[in-house]
This record gives C-alpha cells, sequence and structure tokens, in this order.
C-alpha cells in the first residue's frame, strides 16, 4: 500500500497551492479533488480542455497524480472528458458520489453502468464513495450497488461509518469491494479529531485490506471546515507518518 494525500486538505486555497503544500509536507503522491461549487478546482474546467489541465499540472507540481474525486454528479458527456483528462495524466482511479438517500436502487445501477461503460474505455477503476446521506451510508447498500454493477467498486471512508447512523453496524462486508481509502481520525459524534483522539483502527483497517490483496492507496483526506483552530501542517505529519509506519 502507499500512502497520498488530497488536495482537499487545502479546498480553502487554490490548486497550485495545494500542491505546494503538500510537497512541503513531503508527500509525493496526490488525489486530486473536484467540487463545482468550490473555488479549489471544478471539474467543469478539467473537462472543458483536458491537455490544458495537463499542462496546469505539469507546471504546477512534480507530485504523482493517481486518483480523481468528484464531490459532485457530472453529466457522461462531462466524465468522459474527465476520463481522458485522466487518462492522459496515467491515472487508473476515479470516485464518485453515490446518488442521495432515496434515490431509486434501479435508478442508481442505471446511472453508475454507464459511468462505469465511459471508465473501462481508459482502462479506468470507478469507484463511489461510502458516505453519509448518500445510498452507500448503509454498508450493505454499498455491497449490494457492487454487486449490481459488475466492475464498480468502493472508496472506503472510514469515517462515516465511524461517525453516523450506521455506527453501530459492521462495515467488514465492504472490503471485498474497496479499491481506494480516504483516511482521517474520528470518533463516534465527531466527523474529524485530531490524530491519535480518534477510534479509527487504523492497524484492523490495513489488515482487513490485505486480507483482500489491496495494494492501492491510503489516501489522506482533512476537512478544512472541521480543523478548528488545529494545526493542519502537523495532522498532515503525524497521519502521514503514521499510515507509513503501518504499512511498511
Amino acid at each position: 500500500m502507499f500512502v497520498a494525500a488530497s488536495s482537499r486538505c487545502f479546498s480553502d486555497e487554490s490548486f497550485e497551492v495545494s500542491c505546494e503544500r503538500l510537497t512541503d509536507l513531503e508527500f509525493d503522491k496526490i488525489e486530486i479533488w473536484m467540487d463545482e461549487e468550490s473555488d479549489h478546482l471544478k471539474p467543469s474546467e478539467v473537462s472543458r480542455s483536458p491537455e490544458d489541465f495537463y499542462s496546469r499540472f505539469r507546471e504546477a507540481t512534480r507530485l504523482t497524480p493517481i486518483a480523481f474525486c468528484l464531490e459532485n454528479d457530472v453529466s457522461p458527456t462531462e466524465f468522459q472528458s474527465l476520463c481522458k483528462a485522466a487518462k492522459q495524466l496515467r491515472i487508473a482511479q476515479i470516485t464518485i458520489p453515490a446518488s442521495p438517500l432515496g434515490t431509486p436502487f434501479n435508478s442508481e445501477i442505471d446511472r453508475l453502468k454507464a459511468l462505469l461503460e465511459i471508465a473501462s474505455r481508459d482502462g479506468i477503476r470507478l469507484s463511489i464513495k461510502t458516505k453519509t446521506g448518500q445510498l452507500t451510508e448503509d454498508p450493505r447498500t454499498a455491497t449490494e450497488l457492487c454487486q449490481s454493477v459488475k466492475g464498480l467498486g468502493l472508496t472506503l471512508d472510514p469515517s462515516y461509518y465511524t461517525c453516523g447512523p450506521y455506527s453501530n453496524t459492521s462495515y467488514d462486508m465492504v472490503f471485498p469491494y474497496v479499491c481506494h481509502v480516504h483516511l482521517r481520525d474520528s470518533t463516534s459524534d465527531q466527523i474529524q479529531v485530531p490524530v491519535g483522539l480518534g477510534e479509527i483502527d487504523y492497524s484492523r483497517l490495513i489488515s482487513m485490506l490485505e486480507r483482500q490483496d489491496y495494494h492501492q492507496f491510503l489516501s489522506v483526506e482533512l476537512l478544512p471546515s472541521l480543523l478548528n483552530g488545529v494545526d493542519r501542517a502537523l495532522e498532515l505529519r503525524k497521519l502521514r507518518m503514521l499510515l507509513e509506519s503501518v504499512v511498511i
């Protein structure tokens, strides 16, 4: 397994600045986070001209890009262009959000099958994030979606199974479908707390992934809006060093 960091850790700054910050913190791999409602990096900017974004990224940093993560749903046409951008950057993993709770199961299957077909053309793995408020907030439903859409994976964010409506439910069933991981420390009543004060059992998490021969990335994803005066650089260093000590 390899440790990376999401540009979302500095989503309150520009994408270029986030690359600089992560480089200074001795990360060498970056997950590129996009949100149409943020000034950080919009998927529409990337999809408008994949070639321009490729040049922009190479001018901004020497970090190795390992994944795209989309905060919002995008159209099939826009997604196809994002896959083109990913292929140019040699990225083989894209995370998209699952649909909101209440979305008919069959409608979600149809949507995911269409996007998976587009991603597969470029040899890109497609996964949906486990998150409260979306269909994946229940680990059983997340598993059923992957079983219904052959080839679909999960981006496991254990924070939402630690702090959420299913906090007392085992989520071990999702591990066979995990193809990407987002990490921060959390408690049963706070989605993000300083590293070491939470309830995420990193050793067990990695042990469960190893049982599935998981050889992908552990991506640190701090939420700037929830830092509450905490030293962000220190938190990122602590989590990077913790993860590196566990996976080595």
